[in-house]
């Protein structure tokens, strides 16, 4: 793994989002998604540009939805993990995994 594919926090965030929201998701619910689960406060502007880069590393894809139906309904850009985004999750919460074994006292872990 180069620097240049390393899987960031806030992008694992995102890539976690993605997954509970299921494909078809867009900004908005992502940014909703991240800031009730991991307690964080998240700019669209910081989903957006994260977005843009897990597409160009291959972990996302993307298309245009259909318009609202509703005068002047506007189309949304959704999302999906690939296949290679899903492998680079299960990659790094195996890596996390193996870091934090044994550690359940120091770090009070159930």
């Amino acid at each position: 793994m180069t620097r240049s594919d390393a899987l960031g926090e806030f992008e694992h965030l995102v890539l976690l989002a993605i997954l509970q929201l299921g494909p078809g998701t867009y900004g908005v619910p992502i940014r909703d998604e991240i800031e009730a689960r991991a307690g964080r406060d998240v700019t669209l502007g910081a989903v957006y540009s994260t977005l843009r880069r897990l597409e160009a590393k291959g972990w996302i894809e993307s298309w245009m939805s259909d318009p609202e139906p509703v005068p002047g309904g506007r189309s949304k850009k959704e999302v999906r993990l690939t296949s290679e985004g899903a492998r680079t999750v299960r990659e790094a919460h195996a890596r996390i995994g193996r870091m934090a074994e044994g550690l359940s006292d120091v770090l009070r872990l159930p």
